[in-house]
């Protein structure tokens, strides 16, 4: 008989970030020495009559209010119809932005994996089991960690020294006016002129930059260094076909755009409107890891590389599937604080800083499904009083 699932349940757990706080607006995440930052996450099991269980920690808070409207669909169902799943939750999600989809699919592809005895990028097919990662720093701030060009240049020739290829940037953003781009485009020159010889360089403003003329002006200090691409720069969002085709024909850095672009069928037509030269997929947020895997296989039908964002197993997963991807994402990384990983893994799994061999390499979780184990009793001693069951 085929396997069923049997129930479902989520639980919203926080977690301290040491060190941390937010800028002057509350939205990003910087060094603060002596703050802690509480982050909320979720837990999500998938129970079946097979006495598996398929698993994922991670999404937010309006992604687990949308399990609630296709939880009672999935019962009864057998898990490992994924694709049908997948088809269903998002013509149940077509009025919202589908993030619901990603920690259930994560969780069917984690039972796939538990019940087949095989790691998930061996279900999808094994092209790598290992891959360079790039060091993605926090944002810059004014706190004493990376608060200058000279930081940023000091940190990416730390990184370069521990192995690690290539370095991002997350700059200070537009919301100071012309000092605040002055300061990117010096920091721009600073990491080039001390490691650009040495490593891949990208910078990712998060689209803070206030105009298209500001996107336009760090954009060519990119281009006289020679960074490997540009993500999301200005205040569109990240979203608008038309204002990054404008900006690849005015450019020579290769644009990374559809982080923020929700949908399978929005991110191909970014690709066939030559509105970016790599595409962005992310499991979490595209459909979990069948939405992701079908970003890929776009990107690769156009002839184009597909870039995951955010470090985790179910990212790990995916990269070990593919051909046409270069780095894997190490974030949010810095010199005196810690990765905002949450402390949920059992082993030895990381994507702190330090996780990369002598050659800035990690490598795929082996085990079965997405390879970890997490660490239900912290999670349990560390909810919030949200949890959610379907049975």
């Amino acid at each position: 008989m085929a396997p069923e699932i049997t129930s479902i349940e989520s639980v919203e757990f926080s977690y301290p970030i040491e060190d941390v706080g937010t800028d002057q607006h509350g939205f990003n995440l910087v060094y603060e020495p002596g703050s802690v930052t509480e982050r909320k996450l979720f837990a999500l099991k998938v129970e079946t009559d097979t006495g598996i269980t398929g698993e994922y920690v991670g999404g937010n808070s309006p992604g687990a209010a949308q399990v609630n409207m296709f939880a009672d669909y999935l019962l009864g169902k057998n898990p490992l119809e994924r694709e049908r799943h997948w088809s269903e939750m998002k013509r149940a999600l077509r009025k919202y932005d589908r993030m619901g989809i990603g920690p259930i699919d994560i969780a069917l592809w984690d039972f796939a994996g538990k019940y087949h005895d095989a790691a998930i990028h061996e279900l999808l097919g094994t092209y790598q089991t290992e891959f360079p990662a790039y060091a993605s720093t926090y944002h810059g701030d004014e706190n004493g960690g990376l608060d200058t060009p000279e930081a940023f240049a000091d940190f990416a020739e730390e990184c370069r020294e521990m192995g690690y290829q290539a370095f991002k940037i997350h700059g200070w953003g537009g919301s100071e006016g012309s000092r605040d781009l002055d300061r990117e485009i010096d920091a721009v020159h600073a990491v080039g002129d001390r490691v650009g010889e040495e490593m891949d360089l990208m910078h990712d403003p998060a689209c803070e930059l206030e105009t298209f003329a500001d996107a336009l002006k760090l954009g060519r200090a990119l281009d006289e260094v020679g960074f490997f691409w540009y993500e999301d720069p200005y205040r569109d969002g990240g979203v608008s076909q038309h204002g990054h085709r404008k900006l690849r024909q005015a450019l020579d850095t290769p644009i990374l755009q559809t982080e923020h672009v929700r949908g399978l069928e929005p991110a191909t037509d970014f690709i066939a409107n030559e509105a970016t030269d790599f595409l962005r997929a992310d499991p979490e947020y595209d459909g979990g890891i069948t939405g992701a895997m079908k970003r890929a296989k776009v990107a690769e039908g156009f002839g184009l590389d597909v870039e995951f964002h955010a470090p985790g197993p179910a990212q790990r997963q995916c990269i070990a599937a593919i051909r046409n991807t270069n780095y894997y994402e190490l974030a949010l990384v810095h010199p005196d604080c810690p990765n905002t990983q949450p402390p949920v893994y059992e082993g030895d799994y990381s994507d702190m800083l330090d996780t990369v061999d002598s050659d800035g390499m990690v490598s795929v979780p082996d085990g079965p499904g997405l390879g970890v184990e997490y660490d239900w009793d912290y999670i349990e001693d560390n909810q919030t009083g949200s949890v959610h069951t379907y049975e």
